[in-house]
């Protein structure tokens, strides 16, 4: 891997926080629900759709590989966070509601990975 593939990552990861604090900022604002993290899980389901999208669009030759540690291990990896999804879901717990920890936890887990599938399948019908 080439160096400015790497700066490229690093600069697509800070493009991908930046995302993150703005699409979160906003569900805040528009849907202020203190009890639920819905920014936090439409990050990671959205990203994990986009990353299996890219994944897809790259095991078919049409996304170059530098292209898919860009897109998918920068501004991907910048966009979604497993540890603000963990500490949330944490925090619901010590709050002592475990059953909103518990459908934030698995929820989150099911609708990402299945979020996932549906980008890998659609890059590889493309």
């Amino acid at each position: 891997m080439n160096i400015l593939t790497v700066l490229a990552a690093a600069l697509a990861g800070g493009i991908g926080a930046a995302a993150r604090v703005f699409v979160d900022g906003t569900v805040r604002t528009r849907w202020p629900a203190p009890t639920f993290p819905a920014g936090l899980v439409l990050i990671n389901v959205t990203g994990s759709l986009g990353l299996g999208l890219v994944t897809g669009l790259a095991l078919e030759g049409l996304v170059s590989p530098e292209w898919q540690v860009i897109l998918g291990g920068g501004l991907l990896g910048g966009y979604t966070t497993f540890s603000t999804a963990s500490v949330d879901t944490a925090m619901l717990l010590r709050k002592g509601r475990p059953v909103a920890a518990v459908a934030t936890g698995l929820g989150m887990l099911l609708g990402s990975v299945a979020a996932a599938g549906l980008g890998l399948w659609v890059g590889l019908q493309l």
